[in-house]
């Protein structure tokens, strides 16, 4: 659902505090019939809600669910990654209290920084394992 472009960047937008479709598609660059179809997606999917702002004519506004909220790390550490990877200066700097955000995914269980290379993989769901489809 949001791992398509223009879903993630919508996110991003709403996530900044830009509800209205008109600075959506100015800020993602999106062509506004895909932006359309996207954001009525991610509202049938319960990850924003639209809000009537005015009634003649009617114009809305999108607002992060609780669902979308919590997709704010996963933009916060992409946005570290290409901070890293990509960027000599990162174009935004997000701030934790009175210092820049140091993103980190960390394990509640034991509280140790998940490194890469430390976690293993154990699937659930049935007729796989971690290679794929048990045939």
């Amino acid at each position: 659902m949001v791992g398509e472009k223009w879903a993630l960047l919508a996110v991003r937008e709403l996530s900044f505090g830009n509800h209205r479709f008109d600075a959506i598609a100015r800020n993602t660059g999106a062509p506004r019939d895909i932006l359309t179809t996207r954001l009525r997606a991610m509202e049938a999917a319960g990850i924003l809600e639209r809000r009537r702002y005015q009634d003649r004519p009617p114009r809305f506004e999108y607002h992060l669910t609780a669902q979308g909220r919590d997709l704010a790390p996963v933009l916060q550490t992409l946005a570290s990654w290409g901070d890293r990877w990509l960027a000599e200066e990162p174009p935004v700097v997000f701030r934790h209290g009175d210092h820049e955000l140091d993103v980190a995914v960390m394990c509640r269980t034991c509280g140790a920084e998940v490194e890469p290379g430390s976690v293993q993989l154990h699937a659930h769901a049935h007729g796989w394992d971690r290679s794929g489809p048990v045939g």
